[in-house]
């Protein structure tokens, strides 16, 4: 037969679309072309499975003309993964190998010239939406890769070593007579159903600092965003690393989303598997690294924080355009990337940790050091965050400087099992009443279920008025206050409970007016 389809995935985003690689062989002058909006990493593949097929032993048609196309044309390929489903495209067209039987698998992989398979990007992301999809089929992979996508319940993945693992898999029925036993390169991957025990660095290391634990204990509780203010060296960073311990473990559901983008991004290892991620990148990051971008487009930063933690630290000192693209983000938890040929969609259900000095020499009002700089030089340095994007950020902490005596005298803080607990059972309360986090409450949600009392309302009016709060600000301090509230255990938001949260609004405010 000279014509043979085999099947295989493109990733769009999260999307895997399906791809037929047609190969054809015809008598003609020897040639082998390949169409269909292949990318230059898809293209190179004409050389990779000729070395590969001509090194595993096996006979490759040069006499021949052959044409490959990936269907459909005006979806883009990226990538090496269609290596694997050309080979075995031209090894069925040339009658090597049983077309037939490969109906019902899909295959992807990256060739070496030796015939070796090589792990691809996105394999998770690929088993998730043929899950999501209610695709019946068996995935053909190559080790590392067949582990992640197995991570998906009820995914029928094989794991293949090398090119003629899979040929062996599929000879005619009359070459397989001798034996019918697949080679020892060939294997059914066992779905893993099991969440792993995450590790996170402990919050006990942290000495002293009580009123910034006790901010992000309150943001662990409702999923708010959260601004640490201080000078050099006070454990701002330190606070940070430690937060994604206080959160409650991840779901199945979670993991595998924020898995399948990790695993888009290349970043995805079995050892971070239920996780929750930390990203932190660079202040030199532009909008495009922090957002994601490029064609096709790839998650940038937020989408790979997606149901963990963006860490911005030194947070004036990044470019003022990827500041600003964090702003939607924050609100919808969702980030679209569109472009010229394509567009794709990715989720971005972050917390925002950020941390900032609170001038450039960073030792505005500190006891221990004098700051070098002039009331310009502060204004210039805060106001390269913009009102909108402070307004969306929930709590604003000063973290001060912490004494040497402190330091080396007290015991160890409390440790972030217990803090957990607390947050945990906040969470469960805030969900059983009203089915989401107290962050993500929105409209008449967040009126039905704040139940501000009387005079906490009044006393809301009043402060709100006087400290000329946006609407903004105004509903994020209610959150917050709902959420100090469930921690407290208390079915009504009260006085107590907003004027705690009015607090964790004012580090700012309170630097600019010094």
């Amino acid at each position: 037969m000279s014509l043979a389809l085999v099947q295989s995935r493109a990733l769009l985003g999260l999307e895997a679309a399906a791809v037929t690689v047609e190969v054809h062989l015809a008598n003609g002058l020897p040639s082998f072309t390949l169409v269909g909006l292949a990318d230059v990493e898809v293209k190179e593949a004409r050389e990779r499975v000729r070395s590969a097929i001509q090194n595993s032993g096996l006979e490759f048609p040069n006499n021949k003309r052959i044409t490959v196309n990936l269907a459909p044309a005006d979806l883009p390929k990226d990538s090496g993964r269609f290596d694997l489903p050309i080979a075995l495209g031209i090894l069925a067209a040339s009658g090597q190998i049983d077309a037939a039987q490969l109906a019902g698998y899909e295959f992807a992989g990256e060739l070496s010239l030796s015939g070796e398979l090589r792990a691809v990007r996105g394999a998770l992301a690929m088993s998730l939406a043929l899950h999501a999809n209610h695709v019946s089929t068996q995935l053909v992979l190559p080790p590392g890769s067949a582990e992640e996508a197995a991570l998906v319940p009820d995914a029928q993945v094989y794991r293949a070593q090398h090119l003629l693992d899979v040929f062996g898999h599929f000879l005619p029925q009359t070459a397989q007579s001798a034996s019918t036993e697949p080679g020892p390169g060939w294997s059914r991957i066992t779905p893993e159903t099991q969440l792993r025990a995450a590790s996170y660095p402990d919050m006990a290391d942290v000495k002293g600092q009580l009123g910034a634990k006790r901010a992000l204990e309150i943001a662990a509780a409702g999923g708010h965003s959260l601004l640490l203010m201080g000078p050099p060296g006070a454990g701002k960073s330190m606070l940070a690393e430690r937060f994604a311990g206080l959160l409650p473990a991840m779901t199945t559901v979670e993991a595998l989303q924020s898995a399948a983008i990790a695993s888009l991004g290349g970043r995805f290892t079995l050892a971070h598997w239920a996780q929750r991620p930390t990203c932190h990148p660079h202040h030199t990051a532009s909008a495009v690294a922090l957002v994601g971008g490029g064609s096709p487009p790839r998650p940038g930063e937020i989408s790979l924080a997606h149901n963990g933690i963006l860490f911005l630290d030194e947070l004036p000192e990044f470019p003022r355009a990827a500041l600003e693209a964090l702003r939607e983000p924050l609100e919808t938890g969702r980030i679209t990337i569109s472009r010229a040929a394509n567009r794709a969609e990715f989720p971005a259900r972050f917390q925002l940790i950020a941390a900032m000095n609170p001038c450039p020499c960073g030792y505005l009002g500190s006891t221990q050091k004098t700051c070098r700089c002039t009331p310009d030089q502060v204004a210039r340095y805060q106001g390269k965050l913009s009102g909108p994007l402070i307004d969306r950020i929930d709590l604003h902490v000063e973290v001060p400087a912490v004494n040497t005596a402190e330091l080396m005298n007290a015991p160890p803080g409390e440790s972030s099992a217990s803090i957990q607990t607390r947050c945990v059972a906040a969470r469960e309360q805030a969900i059983q009443r009203q089915g989401m986090s107290n962050q993500a409450l929105q409209g008449q949600e967040l009126d039905k279920h704040l139940l501000l009392d009387d005079a906490a309302a009044k006393f809301l009016n009043l402060a709100a008025a006087r400290l000329g709060w946006s609407a903004r600000s105004t509903h994020r301090a209610l959150k917050v206050a709902r959420t100090i509230a469930d921690l407290g255990g208390s079915h009504q938001t009260q006085v107590t409970h907003v004027a705690e949260a009015m607090q964790y609004r004012r580090a700012l405010q309170t630097r600019h007016d010094q």
